[in-house]
């Protein structure tokens, strides 16, 4: 590791000097504990990021990150400029934001993802942030099934609306709403068509539509579990892009299908059943976006659904 250099300028040019690249490059640090990860994030090199980071102690004139072999950690002293910097560095990014919407004339465009179809308690929110925010027009766009963050990860909506989890670490997670219990659609004459609850045990034996990629693999595993609670194999059934794909294959008789309780409703059909499912962890929707690209505009339509689900 570097010695910081005693001879450091006075304050006032250091401030007036810092470049907004060193606050980012740390930030995202902070976040990730790792070089590599932090320079994947930024598109540069990690040599630039260790850079950034020493300039950035240069100017405070102490340590803000511990770096050894086998990890990263922050300082005590970086621990607590994280914290009081974040706020003031979002707040920085919100009123840029504002500026650009402004000199734009219009709040501009939010392109909100959605999987299956927007119901009306979502359908409310996006009216809501409308009234609210007359000088933004929202856009929302159906997204696959089988890539819920694709979209957001590749800039072609600003947010989505997606079945948690979410783990992904790129993606900050708004927040989480529609909490219900599961349904399982199962063809009219299957054997579990008739019970009034299925417990998540008695799928063993039973094979399950499954949910193609790019969706990462824990995100399918918990749609559609390969295992029950007790540690029981459940079959695999077809793979699928999306809804109306897996309740093809669930009238066809082909496995059946873990759905949330909404979902669930919205689909009803002749040829389909749907069975309260037990024992296994409600279903719940939660609003997300690109760490990198969030924006005044994304923000507000967040705090928008926060205000909407605490009403």
């Amino acid at each position: 590791m570097y010695e910081l250099d005693s001879s450091i300028a006075d304050l006032g040019s250091d401030v007036a000097e810092l470049e907004a690249r060193e606050l980012e490059c740390f930030l995202v640090l902070s976040e990730e504990l790792h070089f590599g990860r932090t320079a994947e994030r930024l598109y540069l090199s990690q040599s630039r990021v260790s850079q950034l980071v020493r300039a950035l102690e240069l100017r405070i004139g102490a340590r803000l990150v511990e770096r050894t072999s086998r990890r990263v950690r922050l300082t005590p002293l970086g621990a607590s400029l994280r914290d009081e910097l974040r706020p003031a560095y979002t707040a920085l990014l919100d009123v840029v934001e504002g500026a650009r919407s402004r000199a734009r004339g219009a709040g501009g465009v939010l392109r909100v993802g959605f999987v299956g179809s927007l119901d009306e308690d979502l359908a409310g929110l996006v009216r809501a942030f409308q009234r609210d925010h007359p000088g933004c027009e929202v856009h929302t766009v159906e997204i696959p099934l089988a890539d819920p963050f694709g979209p957001v990860l590749g800039g072609d909506v600003d947010a989505a609306i997606v079945l948690t989890p979410v783990r992904e670490s790129v993606l900050a997670v708004g927040p989480v709403f529609s909490e219900a219990p599961l349904s399982l659609a199962v063809p009219a004459r299957h054997p579990l068509a008739d019970r009034p609850s299925v417990r998540a045990e008695d799928l063993a034996g039973h094979a399950l539509v499954r949910i193609a990629g790019p969706a990462p693999r824990y995100w399918r595993d918990a749609q559609s579990p390969r295992l029950t609670p007790g540690g029981r194999a459940i079959p695999p059934g077809p793979a699928v892009s999306t809804v109306q794909e897996g309740l093809a294959m669930v009238a066809a008789g082909r496995g059946a299908m873990p759905l949330c309780g909404p979902t669930a409703r919205r689909h009803v059909r002749g040829d389909v059943v749907i069975v309260p499912l037990t024992g296994l962890p409600d279903s719940a929707l939660a609003l997300v976006w690109h760490r990198d690209r969030a924006t005044a505009v994304v923000r507000a339509f967040a705090g928008t659904v926060a205000a909407g689900v605490r009403g």
